[in-house]
């Protein structure tokens, strides 16, 4: 009697040590603070949560920002009807055809000229280059530099987009007769040249290029 009393009390103890070791870790893991998030991440056993990336203004609107406001709705109501319309990229390629249209129209390329321009513009070029080559004269330009470029307009005409660009350009001119002598310019003095070009472009179409619909001096 007295053992199986002994052995009792020795499963009881043992059980007891059982249950306060699993109750014991239980509740020290309960008393860990839980960090927050506003909780400094030097603190010992304590993680910082991961930083939010700071939200940044669309590249849109980056790209727009400080443009008249009728310009920028203009250009909104573009980006709205043609997702692929970028301002920058569309500000590049407008400087480089307005150098490739020059170039063509100072050599008398009609052809490249007809693929830059729509009819009217096209004609403008075409007639000009006629009556240059009627005179005998040629033209010995050179682009020296584009110093700046500006949005002047833009809108939206049904399903037509146009953008009228300023272009601040240094050009060096010089006009020859038949026999080539300069009758006019020097490739020494570059002038400065100012030209409002507006650029238009079907947004339905599947062809991304823009053509040149109207010149103006600025």
């Amino acid at each position: 009697m007295i053992v199986e009393i002994v052995i009792l009390a020795m499963i009881a103890a043992f059980l007891g040590l059982r249950l306060y070791s699993v109750l014991g870790r239980r509740a020290e893991h309960e008393e860990e603070p839980v960090p927050t998030r506003f909780e400094r991440s030097d603190a010992p056993g304590r993680t910082r949560p991961a930083p939010q990336p700071v939200a940044e203004m669309p590249r849109a609107n980056r790209e727009m920002s400080g443009l008249p406001s009728a310009v920028e709705q203009g250009l909104r109501d573009i980006t709205a009807a043609d997702r692929r319309f970028e301002l920058m990229a569309f500000l590049e390629g407008a400087k480089a055809a307005y150098a490739m249209v020059l170039e063509a129209f100072w050599r008398g390329d009609k052809e490249e000229l007809r693929e830059l321009c729509d009819d009217d513009v096209y004609q403008s070029f075409a007639d000009a280059i006629d009556a240059r080559e009627a005179a005998g004269e040629t033209l010995d330009n050179r682009l020296v530099r584009i110093e700046d470029t500006q949005i002047r307009a833009a809108r939206l005409d049904g399903r037509t987009a146009r953008i009228s660009v300023a272009f601040f350009a240094d050009i060096a001119a010089v006009t020859r007769d038949k026999n080539g002598n300069v009758v006019a310019g020097s490739l020494d003095d570059a002038i400065e040249s100012r030209d409002v070009w507006t650029f238009s472009r079907d947004v339905n179409s599947v062809d991304p290029d823009w053509l040149l619909d109207e010149t103006d001096e600025g």
